[in-house]
């Protein structure tokens, strides 16, 4: 049975005639292609966490670099620090992708998030003309009605030695009565030219591959690659007053006013210090 045969749980294809299922078979066709990056393409109707099930089949030989694992719904999602991404079936982009940059010192490994979000926000603005920007480390940020909301975010995990998978989730078709927190926002709210989910996974997969070869090629480097000065001029972060909660629970208040060559915030303190922050959980604040 493929997915747009697939029938929900109340017996219908479609519980919502605004959000179609993805077509998996005309994915395959456009993605997986010898040579590329992408080596396979399931979508599958619903499940824990396309991260922790990507993550197990890695673990176990059952995946090959290119793997990409596609949900309509996510029971289990999981953002930065263990927090929940809940959402309606087929409102979103829920995936999974296994890298194995073993060419790449793991030290650089760092900087896949960011790659990523580089190549979200890239193939999301071409795809559904939305104007995007990254708050560091991993999310996503559209405007709506005036205020700055986060649409999506991104999850690497390691994957046995040689492999990370990065999870990407996008809010595409979301409605303001579905938002999860008032903060929340989508693609739909922030005006986007188009929704259909299809082109869309299309666009950030291909900017992904882009992004990820440019990487690659150049050993890890941010700067060689490109990666850091595209990820810097798109990053809503920098400029801005910040507070960082860091481990320990010690927290950093600041001017982020760098992002440096290992992927880590830079915060110019009140004090005159510049404090790298490569972990913790970053606050935008507002001008007193």
């Amino acid at each position: 049975m493929t997915p747009r045969d697939a029938a929900d749980d109340n017996g219908s294809r479609w519980s919502d005639l605004d959000r179609p299922p993805l077509n998996a078979a005309a994915l395959r066709r456009a993605l997986v292609r010898e040579g590329g990056l992408w080596s396979g393409m399931e979508v599958v109707q619903r499940t824990g966490s396309t991260n922790n099930d990507l993550v197990a089949r890695a673990a176990a030989g059952r995946a090959a670099e290119g793997a990409v694992l596609v949900a309509e719904e996510q029971t289990q999602g999981r953002g930065r620090l263990d927090r929940r991404w809940t959402a309606p079936p087929r409102s979103g982009l829920f995936f999974s992708v296994l890298l194995k940059p073993t060419e790449v010192p793991v030290a650089r490994w760092g900087w896949l998030p960011l790659l990523t979000g580089v190549a979200v926000a890239t193939g999301l603005s071409r795809a559904a003309g939305v104007d995007t920007a990254l708050k560091w480390p991993n999310d996503l940020l559209v405007t709506v009605g005036g205020e700055e909301r986060k649409a999506g975010g991104i999850l690497a995990e390691r994957a046995g030695e040689d492999g990370v998978v990065v999870g990407v989730g996008v809010n595409v078709t979301l409605r303001t009565e579905e938002l999860p927190v008032p903060l929340a926002g989508s693609l739909a709210l922030a005006g986007a030219v188009g929704t259909d989910r299809d082109p869309l996974l299309r666009a950030v997969l291909r900017s992904l591959e882009d992004w990820y070869g440019r990487w690659r090629a150049a050993g890890g480097d941010p700067g060689a690659s490109g990666v850091h000065d595209v990820y810097a001029a798109g990053c809503a972060t920098l400029g801005r007053l910040v507070r960082a909660e860091l481990p320990g629970d010690r927290a950093l208040v600041g001017r982020a006013v760098a992002v440096d060559g290992d992927g880590r915030l830079v915060i110019a303190t009140q004090e005159g210090a510049r404090e790298p922050v490569g972990a913790g959980d970053v606050v935008h604040l507002r001008p007193a």
